[in-house]
């Protein structure tokens, strides 16, 4: 462990304030070492992967969404604006499903 740094801030015609500490970036790494390799275990990088793909994907059909809108719009606005609406909706529950997979699993 290195040696704390200690200073005295004081104020013309006021009392000394305590001594303070000041850390250097380097002794914070010293008391808190972060693990060099392996950061995410295995399912932790399985659901970041996942998550990514659903992301992608989505994405990708986000890019095309006001074509297919626009086109449904034309036969209906009402089918246009529920098809969004569902859109969106699809998007939670693609999560809200692995997260109930996910938990059915750890509890096996």
């Amino acid at each position: 462990m290195r040696p704390r740094i200690t200073a005295t801030i004081t104020k013309p015609g006021r009392q000394p304030a305590p001594p303070q500490e000041f850390h250097s970036f380097e002794s914070q790494l010293d008391e808190c070492p972060l693990p060099r390799c392996c950061m995410m275990d295995r399912d932790t990088r399985n659901a970041a992967i996942a998550a990514l793909w659903i992301m992608l994907l989505f994405g990708i059909a986000a890019f095309y969404l006001p074509t297919v809108m626009l086109a449904l719009g034309s036969l209906s606005t009402v089918l246009a604006g529920i098809f969004g609406i569902v859109f969106v909706l699809a998007f939670f529950l693609v999560f809200w499903l692995r997260a109930l997979s996910q938990r059915k699993n750890q509890d096996k």
